[in-house]
C-alpha cells in the first residue's frame, strides 16, 4: 500500500513545476484515489497533508483547488511570476526610480571609490556611514544619535538579529494579533513563542500587554505603530504615550518596525518617546527598491554589543557597497525625492482602489500602499483567494497575518504598490465583479 506522504509529495512536486498552476481544482477524492491506485481513506489523508503544507484551500461542496501561491521561503524574497496580477508582493516603484538611482552610483563607481565600497565592513559601519542613516531615518523633529545605528543586510535580518539579542528559545515575544507573516517565520526559526495581543482602531491595546506579561513573562513586544501591515492602522499620540507608559512601568523593550513609517514622515516613532526601551528596525526595501536591501537597526546603548553579535553570528551583516550607495542616495537629495514620489503614488493608488471597491467594507489609509478587505458573504477567504487565482490574481488570506491558532478574519489584504496603475486598476474592478457574485456563481463541474 502507497504512503500517503509519497502520494502528496508526488502532487507538491507537480505544483512546484507548474503542471497544476494556482487555482487549478483537484479531481474529487474518489477520482484521485482511482487514478493513484490508492484507498479513499488514503486519498483523504493525502488532501488533509496538502492542506496542512499550505499547497491548497477547499471546501465541503465546492471542491479543492491550488493555492494562490505556495508558501513562501522566508530565507529569500521571491519573484512573482510574469502571468499573473500580483498583489501579493508589495514594493512601490515610482518612474523616475531607476534614473534617479542611477545618477547617484555616478561617483561610487570610480575605481577607486568602488575599491573602498567593495571592502568588509562591520555591523556598525563607520561613522559618515552612520550619519546618512541618521539622516535618512529622522522624522517627526526625532534623529536617532548616530551612535547607536547597526546595519543589516536587510529589514528581515534585522529582525531576525533583534529576536536573537531579545528573546530567548522558548521564551515569549507579544506580538499584534495581525502581523507581519515573516515575523512568524522567524520566530518559529528561532524558537521563539509569539503571544498575540489584541488590537481595537487605535492599534495595539496596551492593557493586552499588561494582562499577556501577567500571566506568563514576555520578554519584548513588536509593535508596528504607523501603517500597520496588514491593517493599516497608526497609532494616535495618546495611544503611542499609553503604550510607552505600560512599556516603561513592566520593563519591557519594544521592537519597533518601522518599514512603512516613511510614508507618513510628519509623525515620530515610539523610539522618541522611550529611546531607553525601543529598538527601532528600518529598512531600504520600500522607501528606495528591494534589489539593493539594508536593513537599519537604532538601539539603546546597553543592547548594541549583543545586537552586533548576532549580526556577526547569524551572517546578517551588510554589504558595504549597499551601505555606501545608501549613503550617497541620501546626501544628494535622491532618497527624498523618491520618498515624495512615493508618497504621492500611494495616495493615487488608493484612489484606484477607493473608486473601484466602493460599497464594500475597507480598512485602509490614503497614505498606505495597501488596504485590509473585509470579504462580503457568503464568501470565505480562502474561497475567494483561490477564486482570484483562477482569474490571475494573487492576494493573501488573513490567515498569512493571523498569529497562532487564532481565529482568522474573513478578510484579505491588497497590496497596491507592485502592478502598474492600469493594471491595478483592472485586478481590483476583476476582484469588485467576484465580489459582487457568489462561489455558486462562479462553481464549475
Amino acid at each position: 500500500m502507497r504512503d500517503y506522504r509519497s502520494v502528496a509529495d508526488e502532487v507538491a512536486e507537480e505544483i512546484r513545476s507548474g503542471a497544476l498552476g494556482p487555482g487549478d481544482r483537484l479531481p474529487p477524492q474518489r477520482v484521485f484515489a482511482r487514478r493513484h491506485g490508492i484507498a479513499g481513506s488514503t486519498a483523504a489523508r493525502v488532501y488533509r497533508e496538502l492542506a496542512r503544507r499550505g499547497l491548497t484551500v477547499g471546501e465541503v461542496g465546492r471542491g479543492t483547488y491550488v493555492r494562490a501561491a505556495a508558501p513562501a521561503d522566508p530565507r529569500a524574497l521571491g519573484e512573482p511570476t510574469a502571468d499573473r496580477i500580483d498583489l501579493e508582493f508589495n514594493y512601490p516603484v515610482v518612474p523616475e526610480q531607476s534614473a534617479l538611482l542611477a545618477d547617484g552610483l555616478d561617483g561610487l563607481l570610480r575605481p577607486d571609490v568602488l575599491q573602498d565600497a567593495l571592502r568588509p565592513v562591520g555591523p556598525a559601519g563607520h561613522a559618515s556611514l552612520r550619519e546618512s542613516a541618521a539622516d535618512l531615518l529622522a522624522r517627526g523633529g526625532w534623529r536617532p544619535d548616530p551612535a547607536h545605528v547597526l546595519f543589516a543586510g536587510n529589514g528581515r535580518q534585522a529582525l531576525a538579529a533583534v529576536f536573537a539579542a531579545l528573546v530567548p528559545p522558548g521564551a515569549r515575544l507579544g506580538v499584534e494579533e495581525l502581523t507581519y507573516p515573516v515575523v512568524k517565520a522567524v520566530a518559529a526559526r528561532l524558537g521563539i513563542v509569539l503571544v498575540p495581543l489584541a488590537m481595537d482602531e487605535d492599534g495595539l491595546v496596551p492593557q493586552a500587554v499588561e494582562e499577556a506579561h501577567r500571566t506568563a513573562p514576555l520578554h519584548a513586544v513588536y509593535v508596528q505603530p504607523v501603517l500597520h501591515n496588514p491593517l493599516t492602522l497608526t497609532m494616535p499620540p495618546r495611544r503611542v504615550a499609553e503604550l510607552a507608559e505600560v512599556l516603561g512601568r513592566l520593563g519591557l523593550p519594544a521592537v519597533e518596525d518601522t518599514i512603512w513609517a516613511f510614508l507618513r514622515d510628519e509623525l515620530p516613532p515610539l523610539a522618541a518617546r522611550i529611546p531607553e526601551r525601543t529598538v527601532l528596525v528600518d529598512s531600504l526595501s520600500k522607501r528606495i527598491a528591494p534589489g539593493l536591501s539594508l536593513g537599519m537597526v537604532v538601539a539603546p546603548a546597553p543592547l548594541l554589543g549583543d545586537l552586533a553579535a548576532a549580526l556577526r553570528s547569524g551572517g546578517w551583516t551588510a554589504q558595504r557597497f549597499a551601505l555606501e550607495a545608501a549613503a550617497r542616495w541620501q546626501r544628494e537629495g535622491i532618497v527624498r525625492r523618491l520618498v515624495r514620489a512615493k508618497q504621492q503614488d500611494a495616495a493615487v493608488r488608493q484612489a484606484t482602489a477607493a473608486r473601484h471597491l466602493a460599497g464594500f467594507t475597507l480598512r485602509t489609509d490614503q497614505h498606505a500602499y495597501h488596504c485590509w478587505w473585509q470579504l462580503p458573504r457568503p464568501w470565505r477567504a480562502d474561497t475567494f483567494v483561490a477564486t482570484a487565482a483562477r482569474y490571475g490574481i494573487g492576494v493573501p488570506p488573513a490567515a498569512a497575518f493571523t498569529v497562532g491558532d487564532a481565529h482568522a478574519p474573513n478578510a484579505i489584504r491588497l497590496g497596491l504598490a507592485t502592478p502598474q496603475p492600469e493594471i491595478l486598476a483592472s485586478a481590483l474592478a476583476t476582484l469588485a465583479d467576484l465580489a459582487r457574485s457568489t462561489p455558486d456563481d462562479l462553481a464549475t463541474d
